[in-house]
């Protein structure tokens, strides 16, 4: 039998938890699961099995179990969209957005390439002012113009965003309004529909039968923490994509519908602690066609890359955190039961119900003041629903960053799917390659698994492992960048 390794001399933990993983009986396996991942930063961690048997024969064909793992367990990739979590598999994300969106305007991906002739607009919906804050203005020309305080701010300055006079910014409005921009935008694409049939003189039901708004759409955080969408916008037939829009359903009629469907948006919220508001989307409301050739400034491409972009960004783009902040053990309540069934002070947060004090956030005051307003609004009965306090890292904003209509084009899960299945064949087509027999063409196969969730992360060592994984895609990357711009063959 070996001995032990003695591991005392090394300091580092991850290298000496490296040396461990190094000594095990399968070290290959070890990098390989590390480097399938592809460059993700936080792997879920899982333990279960999985068998593959004949359905007709009840023979095993394949079988796998963590258990037969060097480290007892199977990473795979965490999947998540935010960037400031996970760049790899955010790229990923973005990826799948931008086929999901670009399919939708020339086609592909199961949608015909006709639907590039569809009218379709690109519209941007903004949110309305809560006060005057620091930003960098220009002429019609272009020219820079000074703020408001008399300076000429540039991109990167702190101040952007910021209030001019926070004593007067109305923080509640800001808050209330992030928490019901996703309400507002269903309540948009009702009087959509409406404006439509008005401004055509139709009635509804006729319009229905004739015509159906498509439509894609992605939330982007402002520098003054409030969000507004960009959205796709499209005409189709009754059908959908697969058949062609009447001649009257043109790009005008949908830049009208749009402009007056956004004016007459509204909620109205009521409140015995702040009285009553009205949530309305802001006054900057551009529509913009999107050329049916790409012969224009807008094109398939750059509408897709742009929407892609902003479905991996959060609110931390807004200076904000991208954590919660609610104490995990009392769920933001400030109490928990204890063995006698009354409430206890919770102890982790001190009765807070703050994961971490909201004084001690490294975020400037505005975002700070935005978080409070949140917190405070969450905990009052009349938005109770809305659980501000869960939100209150995001600014209020609940919704999702990005959402389609039924019939735009193919979904993100279809993509996967697409994907999985030729990860699946490229496995079997190697398993043919090394000698296991091929399963008969008419054999019906069944699947059994069963799997649990163990934890999140690398070990320190696999850390290491991950790091070295990283660096040599994106030399990789380099190189393949340098080789197309410079017109040489990459291998």
């Amino acid at each position: 039998m070996a001995r032990p390794l003695d591991l005392r001399h090394v300091i580092s933990p991850a290298v000496r938890d490296l040396i461990e993983l190094a000594n095990l009986h399968d070290f290959d396996r070890v990098t390989e699961q590390v480097r399938n991942l592809r460059g993700c930063t936080r792997p879920v961690n899982l333990v279960g099995w999985t068998t593959t048997s004949d359905k007709t024969t009840k023979n095993v064909l394949r079988s796998y179990s963590t258990a037969d793992e060097p480290t007892g367990r199977l990473l795979t990739a965490c999947g998540n969209r935010r960037s400031s979590r996970c760049p790899a598999c955010s790229r990923l994300y973005a990826a799948d957005t931008y086929h999901l969106i670009k399919a939708g305007l020339s086609g592909g991906k199961t949608v015909p390439e006709t639907v590039r002739t569809h009218p379709r607009v690109f519209a941007t919906l903004t949110a309305p002012s809560f006060g005057p804050v620091h930003n960098r203005p220009t002429t019609n020309a272009g020219k820079p113009l000074p703020c408001r305080c008399g300076a000429h701010h540039p991109e990167d300055a702190p101040q952007l965003g910021t209030p001019l006079n926070p004593a007067t910014y109305d923080y509640t409005g800001a808050v209330l309004w992030n928490a019901h921009a996703g309400s507002l935008w269903a309540r948009f694409t009702t009087y959509l529909r409406r404006a439509l049939a008005a401004h055509l003189g139709m009635t509804q039901k006729a319009l229905n039968a004739a015509v159906r708004i498509s439509f894609a759409k992605v939330a982007e955080y402002q520098k003054r923490g409030l969000v507004h969408f960009h959205a796709v916008i499209r005409f189709d037939g009754p059908d959908g994509y697969t058949t062609e829009p009447p001649a009257w359903a043109t790009a005008d009629a949908l830049d009208h519908a749009v402009q007056t469907a956004a004016r007459r948006s509204v909620l109205t919220v009521e409140s015995d602690a702040i009285g009553e508001r009205e949530i309305t989307w802001g006054d900057r409301i551009d529509v913009r066609e999107i050329a049916a050739l790409g012969d224009g400034e807008l094109t398939d491409q750059k509408v897709a890359a742009y929407v892609a972009k902003y479905a991996t960004k959060s609110a931390e783009g807004s200076g904000t955190v991208d954590r919660t902040l609610v104490c995990r053990p009392c769920q933001g309540r400030g109490h928990v039961r204890g063995p006698d069934g009354f409430h206890d002070l919770c102890t982790d947060c001190d009765g807070t119900g703050q994961a971490e004090p909201l004084r001690d956030l490294r975020v400037q005051q505005h975002v700070r003041q935005m978080i409070r307003a949140a917190w405070a609004l969450g905990h009052l009965p009349e938005f109770a629903e809305l659980k501000l306090w869960k939100w209150a890292h995001m600014l209020g904003f609940r919704g999702h960053f990005s959402t389609k209509s039924r019939r735009y084009s193919t979904t993100l899960g279809a993509l996967r799917d697409v994907r999985r299945a030729w990860r699946t064949a490229q496995t079997e087509q190697a398993r043919i390659r090394a000698g296991h027999p091929a399963p008969e063409e008419n054999t019906t196969l069944v699947t059994d698994s069963s799997w649990q969730y163990l934890a999140s992360g690398y070990r320190p060592g696999e850390e290491l492992l991950a790091a070295h994984a990283r660096y040599e895609r994106e030399q990789a990357q380099e190189q393949k960048a340098r080789a197309k711009t410079e017109g040489e063959p990459w291998q």
